[in-house]
C-alpha cells in the first residue's frame, strides 16, 4: 500500500475508533496517527492469533485497523487519562 492509501485508511480507521471509544473525534492529526498505529498493532494482533493483518485497502483492513485503533485509543486514554476542560 501506498502512503496515501495509509493515511485514509488511518483516518477513517481513527475516526471509527474515536467515536466507538470515546463518542467524539480527537482531531484529524490525531485521528490520523492513532489509525496507522492501529493498523499496525490490528495486523500484529491478527497476525498473532493465527489470522492475516492488513493485506491492502479493502473492508478486512479496515476492520483490522479499527480494531487496532480502539485498542490503542484504549491504551492512550489509561495511560494520558481523561483531562477535565
Amino acid at each position: 500500500m501506498g502512503i496515501i492509501a495509509w493515511l485514509v485508511l488511518g483516518l477513517i480507521a481513527g475516526f471509527i475508533a474515536s467515536k466507538i471509544v470515546n463518542h467524539r473525534g480527537s482531531g484529524v492529526i490525531m485521528d490520523i496517527v492513532l489509525g496507522v498505529v492501529g493498523a499496525l498493532v490490528g495486523g500484529f494482533l491478527f497476525s498473532f492469533f493465527g489470522a492475516s493483518g492488513v493485506t491492502g485497502f479493502n473492508i478486512y483492513s479496515a476492520l483490522v485497523a479499527i480494531v487496532g485503533a480502539v485498542v490503542v485509543l484504549w491504551l492512550y486514554h489509561m495511560l494520558v487519562g481523561r483531562r477535565s476542560l
